[in-house]
């Protein structure tokens, strides 16, 4: 499984705003923004992620998801501060 296939999955299941994809092998990381995270906790969010995952987890497929859940507000302030 590649970055591209990880987030196909997470697009298919998942309706949020964006959902970025990066790693290879069975290590990912995984950047989601949407409105919905809001309200949710961070596990959540996690949970909310990991829950189209779980098949491939199972399989070994992937095996390492590094998660980051954004509101739009906060994805917009941390592309700022990452940028300087």
């Amino acid at each position: 499984m590649d970055s591209t296939q990880l987030k196909e999955i997470l697009d298919q299941a998942l309706n949020l705003q964006e959902i970025h994809c990066k790693g290879e092998g069975s290590h990912y990381e995984v950047i989601a923004v949407d409105e919905c995270f809001e309200s949710m906790s961070r596990v959540k969010k996690q949970q909310l992620i990991y829950g189209p995952l779980m098949e491939y987890i199972k399989r070994n497929d992937v095996h390492a998801v590094s998660i980051k859940a954004f509101t739009p507000a906060e994805w917009a302030r941390d592309k700022k501060l990452m940028s300087l």
